[in-house]
C-alpha cells in the first residue's frame, strides 16, 4: 500500500448552527491546518497515489478566503469539514482539520 500526506493551510470564516448558546454561532475566522491522507494499492500511470497539487487545488479553490457557510451545504464544524474532504477527494481515506491550536477533528473512512 502506498500513502501520501498533504498538509495545507486555509484562511476562512464560518459560523456554527448550534442548539446551545456559543460565541461560535457568530461569524468568525480561522487559519485552518488541513492534513489530507490518500492511499492506493497501485500507483497511477505517473507513478503517484495522487498529485499533491490536485489535492491542494481541490481544497484551496473551494474554501480559502471564503465564508464556508456560503459554499458548503452543511454545518461547517471541523468534523463535518474533515468528512467532506475525505468524501470529495479521490483516494483520500483520512483527513484532520485543525481550526486552532489544540482543536482538531479527524475523519477516517472505514
Amino acid at each position: 500500500m502506498y500513502y501520501v500526506k498533504k498538509r495545507l493551510e486555509i484562511s476562512a470564516a464560518h459560523r456554527l448552527e448550534l442548539d446551545y448558546e456559543s460565541k461560535c454561532s457568530t461569524l468568525h475566522g480561522h487559519n485552518w491546518i488541513v492534513t489530507v491522507e490518500c492511499r492506493a494499492r497501485e500507483l497511477d500511470a505517473n507513478g503517484m497515489v495522487a498529485d499533491f497539487t490536485h489535492i491542494k487545488r481541490r481544497i484551496i479553490d473551494m474554501l480559502d478566503h471564503k465564508v464556508i457557510n456560503d459554499v458548503l451545504p452543511f454545518n461547517p464544524t471541523a468534523e463535518n469539514l474533515a468528512r467532506w474532504i475525505v468524501d470529495s477527494t479521490p483516494k483520500c481515506w483520512r483527513c484532520t482539520v485543525q481550526e486552532s491550536e489544540g482543536n482538531e477533528a479527524t475523519y477516517e473512512k472505514d
